[in-house]
């Protein structure tokens, strides 16, 4: 019988603990979807203004910015080819 009895309260503590963890996990969850469902308010209530497009020096520098930072592995390659698509297009 005692060893029913240790069982049975190990088994409900770790159930308890189990539950409490799960807990964290559901309202961690939550706080995330609420965060994201407010940047997309936020997205969507405001359009970003239409920039101007920068001068032929500007381009270059953030170009070389850029490569610089592909260069110390900030950016990928597919991150530094898209950012640099942008860039072009704009002159």
């Amino acid at each position: 019988m005692p060893f029913l009895l240790r069982a049975a309260i190990v088994g409900g503590g770790a159930y308890a603990i189990g539950k409490r963890v799960q807990g964290g996990r559901d309202q961690n969850a939550a706080q995330d979807q609420e965060i994201n469902d407010l940047q997309q308010q936020q997205a969507q209530a405001a359009p970003a203004p239409a920039a101007a497009a920068p001068s032929q020096e500007d381009a270059m520098a953030q170009l070389t910015q850029l490569k610089s930072l592909l260069d110390q592995g900030v950016l990928t390659q597919a991150e530094f080819d898209m950012q640099k698509s942008k860039i072009l297009s704009t002159m």
